[in-house]
């Protein structure tokens, strides 16, 4: 895909979505290895669930607003009156369960950080060494889960997290650098 600015790009760029150029160009699959950084896109993926990344990508700042700007700490211990009150924010996707799940997965996020010492540690030792690289030649050859995204999601859904399955997984660790899956032919890669 060209963007408008003539960079060849595996989404984004268009005019009008320059946005979504911009978060290919700076974001996706650049490493992450800030606890709260970690917190917000698995946040943000959870909540992609049935829904485009570009739906999600505008609705990012709601939810920084939403959950304290992905406080962990602060997201834990969100009570049931303010997780409703959520529901009819139209910044963010109302949906009652992905936005109760934020609470349940901070709780089990805290307990992983306690148990490691940071989610990054935990996380990253899944991946036992450099992030992956794959080429594909357009998204529809692009992997939707891997053995990696399958131990993960299933180790997080056993400590109690929601919106963990290995497909979100997946785009979760793309997004977050842990696989590198630039098309073949895009300026990143």
């Amino acid at each position: 895909m060209v963007g408008s600015d003539g960079k060849h790009r595996c989404f984004g760029g268009q005019a009008g979505k320059e946005f979504y150029g911009e978060y290919h160009d700076e974001e996706w699959g650049v490493p992450v290895h800030d606890d709260q950084l970690l917190f917000e896109n698995l946040i943000l993926e959870g909540a992609q669930a049935g829904l485009s990344w570009e739906t999600v990508l505008r609705k990012r700042d709601g939810y920084r607003c939403a959950f304290h700007g992905f406080d962990v700490g602060r997201c834990a211990v969100m009570d049931d009156d303010e997780l409703e009150a959520l529901r009819e924010d139209a910044s963010i996707i109302r949906n009652r369960l992905k936005i109760y799940s934020v609470r349940k997965n901070a709780l089990v996020f805290l307990e992983i950080q306690r148990e490691f010492g940071s989610f990054d540690t935990w996380l990253w030792n899944h991946l036992g060494g450099a992030p992956p690289v794959n080429r594909p030649s357009h998204f529809s050859d692009m992997a939707s889960t891997s053995p990696i995204s399958d131990i993960i999601s299933k180790a997080l859904k056993k400590r109690g997290m929601s919106f963990v399955g290995s497909t979100i997984i997946y785009a979760y660790m793309q997004a977050i650098g842990m696989t590198d899956d630039h098309l073949a032919g895009c300026w990143k890669a």
